[in-house]
């Protein structure tokens, strides 16, 4: 009986490790480079010798009197020749967001380029984001008419100052749509070197950048903390109303502008830069944890099966290989060692270029495993979450399962 028992875990473990080498091959090889971490935005605006058009920064805020003065700062400031003016939408923030705003306007003479609004009490059915975008939107439009561009910023985003002209430049000359940066995120502690690396990592695979940046091809993505966005476009697909449910806003905004008809030859581009920085810090497991639980389950569409299969892939393609380098030749299976320190190895292979990106040293890459074993825990408990009515919550919102749109 234990011989039979013993066989069949080793017949399991042998096949789910040949599989796992088989996946990390095709991610190698058919995945569209993801891993290569190379769509990156230019340190220097494309060589543009049109007019600079007229932009409008759209800046949804809650609760971020802590970041919210550097943010308008680096904003205000933008080294840009054309027309551009500030939005800040207050949604509902109970501290001094919107003061501290302006405090810092005044104080670099920039009052006269910024506007605060009062987003609307948020509806039943909207993510605050959203609603709070909508409400910009909205209420620019009767002196905002002229601007080509909507540029939307997260409240916690701070840029370098020619990061504006460097996004107009890429739209004009390759007649973008919408031009997205994924923010750096901070990678400085324990937990963040452990885990910040591979969210950036997991988010690529997902949504292969140069598959999104590819108009003939049909990935579709964004990255919300930035995103430069034709404005006709915007309107023309019915502003951020089809997508108002949406927690996962960045990528349904990209689908939309991609998929719909009219858009430009360019359609959409996604790419990285060290120069649109979160100042969001992550230096507790729980803050990591609650950024990714938040809404992982949404992107499942909150299908048990879809989750057992994560749950069972996420087991397959990241755990199982180093689990037979230690188990293959205690069952008398060194080749199956073998195979799974291949699959271990090409693994950790294709992380090195993100860590690279984000100056962190080689030897992290091999803990891609453990770093996978958080990620499907976390996306355990977004599940959790939902079903107990607590998904999707955020400042003080509950805005996923029963309870999304209430406060």
């Amino acid at each position: 009986m234990t011989g039979s028992l013993t066989g069949s875990i080793t017949l399991l473990l042998a096949l789910a490790t040949i599989i796992s080498l088989a996946i990390w091959l095709y991610m190698l090889a058919f995945r569209g480079g993801y891993w290569r971490s190379d769509q990156i935005l230019p340190d220097q605006a494309a060589p543009f010798d049109g007019e600079w058009p007229p932009v409008i920064v759209l800046v949804p805020a809650r609760n971020e009197a802590d970041v919210i003065a550097q943010t308008m700062t680096n904003l205000l400031t933008q080294d840009y020749e054309g027309l551009f003016a500030v939005v800040l939408i207050d949604d509902g923030s109970d501290d001094q967001t919107a003061q501290i705003a302006q405090e810092a306007a005044a104080r670099i003479g920039q009052s006269q380029r910024l506007t605060v609004i009062q987003a609307d009490p948020l509806p039943s059915g909207w993510s605050g984001k959203l609603w709070a975008l909508e409400n910009g939107l909205a209420q620019t439009k009767d002196y905002a008419d002229e601007a080509r561009y909507v540029w939307l910023s997260d409240a916690d985003i701070h840029h370098k100052s020619n990061v504006l002209r460097r996004l107009v430049a890429k739209a004009e000359t390759e007649q973008r749509d919408a031009v997205s940066l994924m923010a750096l995120l901070s990678c400085r502690g324990f937990w963040e070197r452990l885990l910040i690396p591979p969210f950036i990592y997991y988010f690529q695979m997902l949504y292969p950048f140069s598959q999104v940046n590819d108009p003939n091809h049909a990935m579709a993505a964004a990255a919300g903390g930035c995103v430069l966005i034709r404005k006709d476009r915007l309107v023309d697909t019915g502003g951020f109303a089809p997508i108002k449910d949406a927690l996962i806003d960045d990528c349904a905004l990209g689908r939309q502008l991609k998929t719909s008809p009219g858009g430009r030859p360019g359609g959409v581009w996604l790419g990285l830069s060290r120069d649109a920085v979160s100042a969001r810090p992550y230096r507790r497991l729980a803050d990591i944890w609650a950024m990714v639980s938040r809404s992982a389950y949404s992107q499942l569409k909150h299908s048990p099966w879809a989750l057992a299969g994560t749950l069972l892939g996420m087991v397959v393609t990241y755990m199982i290989p180093p689990a037979a380098v230690v188990l293959g030749p205690a069952l008398g299976m060194p080749v199956l060692g073998f195979i799974g320190l291949a699959a271990w190895a090409v693994m950790a292979i294709t992380l090195m270029p993100t860590l690279r990106f984000y100056r962190q040293p080689w030897w992290l890459a091999p803990l891609l495993p453990l770093s996978a074993l958080f990620y499907t825990a976390m996306t355990f408990d977004s599940a959790v979450q939902y079903w107990r009515g607590r998904g999707g919550y955020w400042k003080g919102r509950i805005q996923d399962a029963q309870g999304r749109g209430k406060p």
